[in-house]
């Protein structure tokens, strides 16, 4: 019988190792499986690239790995939280002045469609978002028809961590509104995604129209009963 619904956030994170590249869903605050990536920090690996929209958004999470030092390398759209006068708020951009963590700014269409093409086994492709910017620098560029284009490599992770209103233990997924965000490409584009969900419905009870993610993108799924809702 097929089940991929994990018991504990410990089996949900196990095997991530030191120098992994993470994706983490979340836009803002809406969808952040935030439980996962506490979990993340008391798992313990290091040296951790991490894909998500922002770097961090409020106290808890992902600036909470980044206060730790757990993050060599960030590739976001915004590193920049809205939160200052939290604690960790200012995690990231105390890190990145102190040389202490690389960022890699990317526009957020040409972030969803790295991972996309990385999930489809596209190869690099080319985009007219970025074209004579610095975010160009030091990357190919041609122009077809009289517009400047920047080539864009596909963005692939060995995680996927992402959050879901419903699924199923055939590991199919239904997210709430903006908690969608990212999630689909990203469990497309990694070699494990854990789901962590409001609720595991039973086999059935999910319409297929309503399959946002489907299983075949996802090997782990925990239910978290009392979690933050952010999504």
């Amino acid at each position: 019988m097929l089940d991929k619904t994990v018991n504990s956030l410990e089996a949900a994170v196990a095997g991530v190792q030191d120098g992994a590249t993470i994706l983490i869903g979340g836009f803002g605050a809406s969808g952040v499986p935030t439980e996962l990536i506490c979990a993340l920090l008391d798992q313990g690996a290091r040296d951790l690239t991490i894909v998500n929209n922002n770097a961090g958004n409020g106290p808890v999470g992902l600036s909470q790995l980044v206060a730790a030092g757990r993050v060599r390398r960030m590739v976001c759209s915004f590193a920049r939280s809205s939160n200052k006068l939290q604690p960790n708020a200012v995690a990231f951009a105390q890190a990145y002045r102190a040389g202490k963590i690389e960022l890699e700014c990317v526009p957020q269409g040409t972030m969803a469609e790295r991972m996309r093409a990385a999930g489809a086994g596209m190869g690099p492709f080319y985009t007219p978002t970025s074209y004579g910017t610095a975010l160009a620098q030091g990357k190919e560029t041609r122009v077809f028809d009289g517009v400047g284009y920047v080539l864009e490599q596909p963005l692939k992770g060995d995680f996927a961590f992402i959050k879901a209103q419903y699924g199923d233990r055939w590991g199919n997924l239904t997210y709430r509104y903006a908690g969608r965000n990212f999630s689909p490409v990203m469990a497309m584009a990694a070699t494990v995604t854990v789901a962590q969900v409001d609720r595991i419905l039973p086999l059935g009870e999910l319409a297929p129209e309503h399959v946002h993610t489907p299983g075949i993108f996802v090997q782990r799924v925990i239910q978290i009963d009392g979690g933050q809702h952010n999504g």
